[in-house]
């Protein structure tokens, strides 16, 4: 690829404590916490709303609720604010999980997007939509600020701090922080482009077995282009309305432009090839049509970082525990490969695993903290700890601890776990 010298003068759009990039999730938790705690802080989303691949592709968190026979609940704090606005507007409900990865709570993304909003206002968060990474600034060896996109082309963004909730690692990956890169491993989980079914008859929908669907994927594969031959379809708060989690698109880079854009296409015509199945071969489906494709393509797994602790499939599958835990996880490692099923591998006894403070912080770079799906964590372990329920967990910390790092004048790697662990708890997140 060749290379062209591009400069500019930038007008400044912002200076704050805290930036946030990536009003996902995890950005979204980690710019109200930080707020919260009395920063001054700006969360930059790349398009007109918050929440993420949790409004744009998914309808459902996991990762609130151990699975097993035991339930327990491991996630709180602002995560609890967020269900509590979509309770008040009758958008969501609790269902079990059939795979055994514990509860879901499915709401309506619509619904989301707009309590996000509440939710940001209220805390002060100063959101500006439409504006994306393009580079970080730097002020000798630190971090000072970053180079946004935006309607009125580059303009910059200066900040004491800086939380990377890109989901891909950007701000970390250009500012020189090291990094596994599932895509270019070849390792990276496959993509999904979730759908919509409207019209549906849920009752006898609902009563179809899940099993006796997979089988009739597979007698069925000769007349329909069906790559996954299992997948699911739930209810929704809506009537005769089903969301359904069944294509695959492997073998992509998420973070290489070609090949994402190639994903994108390739889902939506998977889409309708299943949604043309459901109708013509699953009971309750006959009189449905598509009712709608997500926003875009979900991407599981690109960059991840290698921070001060580096998170195992070991240490899941040991329950392990940390001085530092910031979060808890109880989710199985649940990898979506190329083939045609899922891999699944389950903490045992329905226990739960920390996630230490370190996997947030990157090596060799000062003034930045991750959250969300590209923490420090080896591909088995991210399996597990991507849950959205964990991504919610980790921005809620990663907020207290620039706000604190603000606060004290001092790197996120220098500040105390304990003072951390301790403004969680008050904040009603769940450490044990």
């Amino acid at each position: 690829m060749n290379s062209i010298d591009y400069r500019a003068e930038l007008p400044e759009l912002a200076e704050c404590d805290v930036l946030v990039v990536g009003g996902g999730s995890a950005g979204s938790a980690a710019a109200i916490a930080a707020a919260r705690q009395g920063a001054r802080v700006v969360l930059v989303e790349r398009y007109g709303f918050l929440g993420g691949t949790g409004v744009m592709v998914l309808d459902t968190f996991y990762g609130f609720y151990t699975p097993g026979a035991v339930e327990r609940k491991v996630v709180g704090g602002i995560p609890d604010e967020v269900i509590a606005g979509l309770e008040k507007r009758k958008m969501v409900l609790k269902r079990p999980n059939t795979y055994g990865a514990g509860a879901g709570l499915t709401y309506d993304p619509e619904t989301l997007k707009v309590v996000w909003d509440e939710l940001a206002a209220g805390a002060g968060v100063s959101v500006l939509f439409h504006a994306y990474f393009l580079d970080i600034l730097k002020d000798g060896d630190r971090l000072a600020g970053i180079v946004v996109g935006t309607p009125k082309g580059p303009q910059a963004i200066r900040a004491r701090i800086i939380v990377d909730s890109s989901g891909d690692a950007h701000v970390a990956a250009r500012a020189g922080a090291p990094f596994e890169d599932a895509g270019a491993l070849g390792i990276a989980q496959s993509l999904t482009t979730t759908f919509k079914m409207i019209n549906v008859d849920v009752a006898r929908a609902k009563a179809f077995p899940k099993a006796e669907m997979w089988a009739l994927m597979a007698e069925k594969s000769d007349r329909y282009r069906l790559p996954r031959k299992e997948g699911s379809a739930h209810i929704t708060p809506h009537e005769g309305v089903m969301v359904t989690n069944m294509t695959r698109v492997g073998g992509v880079d998420g973070t290489e432009i070609v090949q994402l854009s190639a994903a994108e296409r390739e889902g939506r015509a998977q889409a309708l090839e299943y949604a043309r199945f459901l109708k013509a071969e699953v009971p309750g489906y006959e009189n449905a049509v598509l009712g709608g494709l997500a926003t875009q393509i979900g991407v599981r797994e690109t960059r991840r970082i290698k921070g001060r602790y580096w998170l195992t499939r070991e240490d899941v599958l040991s329950a392990a525990k940390f001085d530092d835990a910031i979060a808890q996880c109880g989710a199985p490692i649940e990898e979506h490969h190329a083939g045609g099923d899922t891999r699944w591998e389950y903490v045992p006894d329905s226990g739960t695993y920390d996630i230490p403070y370190r996997a947030l912080l990157p090596q060799q770079v000062d003034g930045l903290i991750v959250a969300g799906r590209c923490l420090s964590a080896s591909h088995d372990a991210h399996a597990s700890v991507r849950s959205i329920g964990q991504c919610l967990a980790m921005g809620q910390a990663a907020g207290v601890a620039a706000a604190l790092s603000v606060a004290n004048g001092a790197e996120p790697s220098q500040i105390d776990p304990k003072t951390l662990r301790t403004r969680l708890l008050e904040m009603g997140a769940i450490l044990s």
